[in-house]
């Protein structure tokens, strides 16, 4: 049997990482500025991280939600803590996408409707409803795109408006700052429009940040930055730091009962180990104020640059725009300054999405990489 090949990889193979840095089987060493897709939120094989993982997986590492766990109320009890949420509840489940599924089924059934509102450039997953609401037409079968969704650009809150009014919205989803997109982002102007015109239309508004989620952005989660309070919160990728594990964190106004929503593996006990993990350790190294201290260095260290056009985003999600199609520098950087970046639908964009472990010599080790690329690419 063959692997479905839908992935274009790169000729390398890692084997082993250790906080930033990732070994392949040659043993190059390379710098890791991307985490699998932001995944890596407190470094590669963090020691307590991986101790409390082999720990609870020599004990229990799954049982069904059919019985109790304290693991996940210890969870939900930090994350709640750590976020500020302590009022909200937690649905637990393994992935972004199924976070996103659930958030929007849990808004339907609130509302008893079933259009949603989401934005250019969004991307919200591959499940059913999840890629519906995402705006990619290549990544969206035909079984996908009979959901209702209306496409709107961000920043124009009297088109929102003007579609709310119908009566027949369920929600509106949005990421607080687009990823795959391009790190593109709605101003906090646009945001207190949007919270208060779903407010008046009784529209469930959904924050993704399942990649701006868990510290990335410089706050426990992007939102916040904008001083709005959400219906659903959406994350997953730095939530278990490679450990597949996702959240929708649910407001008071929704009431549970049993068998309106329900996951297989989510919420496992080797998964809410990672998790507790992972919280512990951002707590303990005080990620959140590392992630702000080296975003500021970035910012201004990166001017030296004169090829770059504009920087996006915020913490440590962060886009570097040129006037090119970045795919030959991107390739460079990798193949000959052994250092991951990422991709973005803006073709001109290298998407900067280090472990929130990341130092500022790192920052310096990526900008000369960046300036020796960029001249051996004009020579």
């Amino acid at each position: 049997m063959n692997l479905f090949d839908v992935y274009p990889l790169y000729p390398i193979t890692p084997v082993k990482a250790v906080d930033c840095t990732i070994y392949d089987d040659k043993g190059i060493e390379y710098l890791d500025l991307y985490s699998g897709h932001g995944v890596i939120s407190i470094g590669h094989t963090q020691p307590d991280y991986v101790e409390k993982v082999k720990e609870q997986l020599d004990n229990l590492s799954f049982y069904s939600n059919a019985i109790q766990n304290p693991l996940q109320v210890e969870l939900a009890e930090k994350l709640g803590k750590a976020s500020g949420l302590t009022d909200f509840s937690l649905f637990l489940c393994s992935s972004g996408a199924e976070a996103n599924e659930n958030a929007l089924k849990l808004a339907s059934f609130h509302t008893n409707k079933s259009r949603v509102i989401a934005f250019d450039n969004s991307f919200h997953g591959r499940t059913s409803a999840a890629v519906a609401v995402t705006d990619n037409k290549k990544i969206v079968a035909p079984l996908n795109a009979q959901q209702e969704v209306t496409f709107l650009p961000l920043n124009q809150i009297e088109l929102v408006e003007a579609e709310l009014q119908k009566g027949d919205v369920c929600a509106v989803i949005i990421e607080p700052i687009q990823g795959v997109g391009g790190l593109d982002q709605g101003t906090t102007e646009f945001f207190q429009a949007l919270e208060k015109a779903c407010k008046a239309n009784d529209v469930i508004l959904i924050l993704d940040e399942v990649q701006s989620g868990y510290g990335r952005s410089g706050k426990f989660f992007a939102f916040q930055h904008h001083g709005i309070n959400p219906d659903i919160i959406t994350t997953a990728k730095g939530m278990g730091n490679g450990f597949p594990i996702g959240g929708v964190l649910i407001s008071p106004k929704f009431q549970a009962s049993y068998g309106l929503l329900g996951t297989t593996f989510g919420g496992s006990h080797l998964a809410c180990a990672a998790g507790i993990a992972v919280l512990d350790v951002m707590a303990d190294k005080k990620l959140i104020e590392n992630t702000n201290k080296v975003s500021e260095y970035f910012f201004e260290a990166i001017k030296v640059i004169p090829e770059i056009k504009k920087v996006k985003g915020r913490g440590l999600m962060l886009g570097v725009e040129f006037d090119f199609d970045v795919s030959a520098l991107r390739k460079k950087m990798i193949i000959e300054k052994y250092i991951f970046t990422g991709g973005a639908n803006n073709k001109n964009l290298l998407r900067i999405l280090p472990p929130l472990t990341i130092t500022t010599d790192a920052i310096d080790t990526f900008i000369v990489a960046l300036q020796e690329s960029l001249a051996e690419l004009q020579a």
